[in-house]
């Protein structure tokens, strides 16, 4: 006599049936992988730092108001008002720095165990782009508080991109929305920091994600190599 399958049971079997969720699971996650040490799990920890900024960044536009009149007062709210609003706010500031940390000596070892060769040059060089792309992030997010360190470090910052000769004071003005430091600058920066960098590396991470589970992770080399 067969045993009735229970109802989350029934139901996994209908959505598999229509979705395929055995076979996801097979190609993503129930697949061999070569024997690997911690060094391994920095890609992992990277995506769960980017998953937490997302998660913090979209409860802090709750209070956060992008204006030169109300930015400061509304992060001072968001520490002193809301009720754990000063614990999102640290792990969100916080977790900035881990990533980019955690991008960094993820590269790092990807580059000394020589797993940006062949067949992986296109994994190695999307990983340099969203390297890149969270250095923007958190470059566009320090002028946020819209205090006097955001202010100055911002200013600082775009005239360090302005200093390439014939595009330089195009590439400042740009990024400041004119001459000088200003509501324009806070909303750009503000536009950039919550939706087009972070969608740009949601579409990379994708892609970099389906790369390494096609091709694979590669071996730790040998003595020999």
């Amino acid at each position: 006599m067969t045993q009735k399958p229970s109802r989350t049971q029934a139901l996994y079997a209908w959505l598999d049936e229509r979705l395929g969720l055995t076979t996801i699971n097979k190609l993503v996650l129930d697949r061999k992988v070569p024997k690997v040490n911690w060094w391994y799990t920095l890609g992992s920890a990277t995506l769960f730092l980017f998953i937490l900024q997302v998660v913090t960044g979209i409860f802090l536009t709750v209070y956060y108001v992008p204006t030169p009149d109300h930015a400061y007062d509304s992060v001072n709210y968001i520490m002193q008002g809301v009720r754990f609003g000063w614990l999102v706010r640290g792990i969100h500031h916080w977790g900035a720095s881990f990533m980019v940390l955690f991008v960094f000596l993820h590269m790092l070892r990807v580059f000394y165990m020589g797993a940006y060769k062949y067949p992986r040059e296109l994994t190695w060089m999307i990983g340099v782009l969203l390297f890149v792309l969270t250095l923007g992030m958190g470059f566009t997010g320090y002028l946020l508080p819209w205090n006097q360190r955001a202010y100055w470090a911002t200013t600082v910052g775009t005239q360090i991109a302005g200093t390439p000769p014939i595009i330089g004071p195009w590439i400042t003005r740009i990024l400041r929305g004119g001459e000088e430091i200003s509501a324009l600058t806070l909303s750009r920066f503000f536009a950039l920091h919550i939706w087009m960098i972070p969608g740009l590396m949601a579409l990379l991470i994708a892609v970099h994600l389906y790369l390494v589970i096609r091709i694979g992770i590669s071996n730790p080399p040998s003595k020999d190599e």
